[in-house]
């Protein structure tokens, strides 16, 4: 036929006439093949799903903190200067009363002595004060003296006992400087942090050991504000370290922080431990468990999805939907109550026990046939490659090689089920004989 297009091959005159309606026949036999060919079936999406399910009252929330003393204070100097020596480093007991470090104090006994000279001065001139009056008063009453000069003389000593007295509170002072270039702690505790070396100059003030005292111990975790809020006063807290199940105490809600954290926007709790036995040591990792029940952040007739189910349809929430019978899916609209962890409460827009779409929620359209992963693919496949009525004999042989490729790639346990009972009761009448 393509020897037609050839401009000598093309009949001129009454043959071209006769020769359209043929060709005209041809097209329109092409144009039938065309439109009777059908589309190819949109493939089947394989997505993993999740049930709605309802919030459960009295849930409990877990979570993850650490132990630290009740009371941690740090140790530091009142004066400035050289740090000479340390005598603690991190992990070392202390009892009430130990040195724990110590400064140079070459100045500060240079100034008691200067204040101890100061008063022995001061001594002095009171007690020439008080002579110079005793060897007025005889005299004054047999008038070799004037009062004028007595009076002055009482105003000497007056004078020179203030000077004592300030010479005295100076030496106080001094001695106290003194003092204070030796660190002492004020409790029994353990020593968690150093904050200098010897050698250093340290300012006053300046931390130089951690010390966390004996005694109370707490479990510092950091709630989310939803928990923060859904926790009444007094709450009592399981805690059980992480390494050691066996190991557990029970504790009370004792210090909530009152602003979040600015990184984390979490707030600090501290509950006190009753008792709290010696394997949770400062520092150890620890499980909490807090009830919600009755709370102030709990959400009663809430539904509870998978985070990764959340999607957005017009600028709000929405979820994909499968309906179990027909395996498809539909994007539906939700009102969202508040985000957790990895999941979200929904208040509208679901039933408990209705599928929602949690893999694959990028890649859906809606009533788009689906299928659910871990369900089996055979049922699916043979619905798709259904072999019409009237088809062509070779149209109906690819239907039927690709219906049986399908039914290869299935699961031994699916061609099992698809076999039918009569033939599976044959197979057995046939292995008995």
């Amino acid at each position: 036929m393509l020897q037609w297009c050839r401009p000598e091959s093309i009949p001129r005159g009454p043959a071209l006439l006769a020769l359209l309606p043929v060709c005209a026949a041809l097209l329109l036999s092409a144009c039938e093949l065309d439109q009777s060919a059908e589309p190819e079936p949109e493939p089947i999406r394989p997505v993993r799903v999740a049930e709605v399910v309802e919030s459960a009252s009295g849930e409990e929330v877990t979570l993850t903190g650490t132990v630290e003393a009740e009371d941690k204070i740090s140790l530091a100097f009142r004066v400035g200067g050289q740090l000479i020596e340390r005598l603690v480093n991190v992990g070392d007991q202390v009892r009430a009363g130990q040195l724990v470090a110590r400064l140079d104090a070459q100045t500060q006994r240079n100034a008691v002595d200067a204040a101890r000279a100061n008063v022995a001065a001061a001594m002095a001139r009171l007690v020439e004060a008080r002579n110079t009056i005793a060897r007025y008063e005889p005299m004054l009453a047999r008038g070799f003296v004037a009062r004028q000069q007595f009076d002055r003389a009482v105003e000497t000593r007056g004078a020179a006992e203030a000077q004592v007295e300030a010479a005295e509170a100076q030496l106080r002072t001094a001695e106290n400087q003194l003092s204070f270039t030796e660190l002492v702690a004020d409790a029994a505790g353990t020593v968690t942090a150093r904050g200098a070396e010897p050698g250093e100059v340290v300012a006053a003030g300046q931390m130089v050991v951690q010390l966390a005292r004996e005694g109370g111990r707490d479990a510092v975790f950091d709630f989310p504000a939803r928990v923060k809020d859904a926790i009444p006063a007094d709450t009592l807290i399981e805690v059980v370290s992480s390494t050691n199940p066996n190991v557990r105490a029970i504790g009370r809600v004792r210090e909530v922080s009152p602003q979040a954290d600015p990184v984390t926007r979490t707030f600090q709790v501290r509950v006190g431990l009753a008792n709290p036995p010696a394997a949770l040591r400062l520092g150890s990792t620890v499980i909490g468990t807090v009830p919600m029940g009755g709370g102030a952040g709990s959400v009663d007739g809430a539904l509870v999805i998978p985070a990764a189910a959340l999607t957005r349809a017009d600028g709000q929430p929405a979820v994909w939907v499968v309906d179990p019978a027909e395996q498809r899916v539909a994007l539906r609209n939700i009102d969202v109550l508040g985000y957790e962890l990895d999941t979200v409460l929904v208040g509208h827009g679901l039933a408990p026990g209705e599928l929602v779409v949690t893999a694959g929620v990028q890649s859906l359209r809606p009533d788009q046939q689906v299928r659910l992963l871990g369900a089996p693919a055979i049922a699916a496949t043979a619905t798709s490659v259904s072999i019409p009525e009237e088809t062509p004999a070779e149209a109906q042989d690819a239907l039927s090689e690709e219906a049986e490729a399908t039914a290869s790639e299935a699961t031994p346990e699916d061609a099992q089920e698809a076999v039918p009972a009569e033939t599976s009761a044959d197979a057995t009448d046939e292995t008995t004989e």
